[in-house]
This record gives C-alpha cells, structure tokens and sequence, in this order.
C-alpha cells in the first residue's frame, strides 16, 4: 500500500492551504493577584496558533488567559511555537534559544508532525526523550505536561486509507510518549478535546477557534487542580 500512501499524502500536500500562524509576540502578561505564575508554550504549530486568525483566539493565548480568570493569579507567558515542526527540531533549535527561566508551567504540544512525517518509532523515542531531558536540565523547576497526540485517523482532511495508516502511527506514538512522560516526570493526562468538525479549522487539520478554546479551558482546570492539591500539602 506505500504507493497509495505516498501518492494521497503527495496530492494533500499539493492541495491543501497552507495556513500561517497569527501575528504575535512572544510574551504576554495576564493581569491577577500575587506572584504571576510563569507559562511557556512551546511545540508546533497547534502552539503557534495555526488555524486561527488572531492570536487571542489560539491555545497559546487561551490557556493562561482562563488560568489567570479561574484561578484570581497573575499569569506571564512565553510562546515558542513553530509551524511544522517535530521533537527533534524543538529539542535542536527552538529550547536552547529560550532564555532559561523559573517557568512554573510548560505545556508541550508536540507529536503530530512526528507522526504525520512517518518517523518510526525508535526515532520518536530518541527524540521526544531527550526533548524532555533538555527541557528538564533547561527548566528545573517546571511542571511539563505533554498534550499528546490526535487520533489522526479522525482528522477530517485526510483521506482513506491514509488516514487509518496515520491513525496507528500517531496512536503507537501517543503511548511511547506516555510512558517516556511517566520515566522522565513530565505529566500526559487523557486529552479532552472533542474530534467533532466545529474543533478543526477550514483546513481540517488544524483546530479551530473553538477546539483550542476547549482544549485550554480543560487544561486550565486541570492546572488549577494540581496547583490546589499542591497547596494542601505539608510545607
């Protein structure tokens, strides 16, 4: 079937609009009480923002945004999101250039194109594994918490039967990632994000305004549950 699956994922290419991320900067304040909590955001393009038209309307920005609202606490965000980018090119080129900080937070969105480039498994762990060991030495004291990966065999815009050989990779690549989250202590809860056609963008690939407000909004409930249970702890 590699011939099918080579010439469907050439036509794609092709065809499909390429949409750019939104313009933005890369830091952003959230007004609140005490000590802001430090975010960064770092991964591909559902980091950047692509399938949006502004900023304010991606995941990056929503994220600390109903942080901020739900939890009374000031929130500073940094963005490092690059469009089409895998774990090798974030661990390679985009951690060593972020300033090392005190980030209390990072949210990890990283894994689809790894999957979608057909990088084998073996490959995936290599990478994905020493992006979070970089990660870790660059940022001791944050809390990583990898988004894991979409089904792909549900994305609306790829076809059969491509979409069932990319469905298997990026599930086999969802669970490696997994465990290599629970050896490294990085944290991969279960994704909530409905795959319903309002989520993806007119791309069908990419999330909407809609899907990335539901995935921040649950992500930030789960961060702010983490930050209550900690604070019930023994000092």
């Amino acid at each position: 079937m590699l011939p099918v699956y080579a010439w469907q994922g050439s036509r794609l290419r092709a065809h499909t609009h390429r949409m750019p991320p939104p313009r933005s900067s890369d830091v952003y304040d959230f007004k609140g009480k005490g000590e802001p909590l430090k975010v960064l955001v770092v991964g591909d393009s559902s980091a950047a923002g692509v399938g949006v038209e502004r900023i304010e309307q991606s995941f990056a920005w929503l994220f600390p945004h109903y942080l901020s609202k739900r939890s009374g606490r000031a929130v500073r965000l940094r963005i490092a999101g690059m469009n089409s980018a895998t774990s090798g090119q974030i661990r390679d080129f985009v951690v060593p250039h972020i300033r090392p900080r005190d980030f209390d937070y990072i949210a990890l969105n990283i894994g689809t194109n790894d999957a979608k480039n057909f990088h084998r498994g073996n490959r995936f762990c290599a990478n994905f594994g020493g992006l979070l060991y970089a990660l870790r030495a660059r940022f001791p004291g944050a809390t990583i918490i990898w988004s894991g990966v979409l089904d792909l065999e549900q994305v609306p815009a790829l076809p059969s039967p491509l979409n069932r050989i990319l469905g298997i990779r990026s599930r086999l690549i969802g669970h490696n990632g997994r465990v290599l989250c629970s050896e490294r202590g990085a944290l991969a809860p279960e994704p909530e994000w409905r795959i319903v056609e309002e989520n993806f963008s007119s791309d069908g690939f990419h999330a909407s305004a809609k899907g990335y407000d539901e995935w921040a909004s649950n992500l930030a409930d789960y961060v702010i549950d983490l930050e209550q249970q900690r604070s019930k702890l023994p000092a």
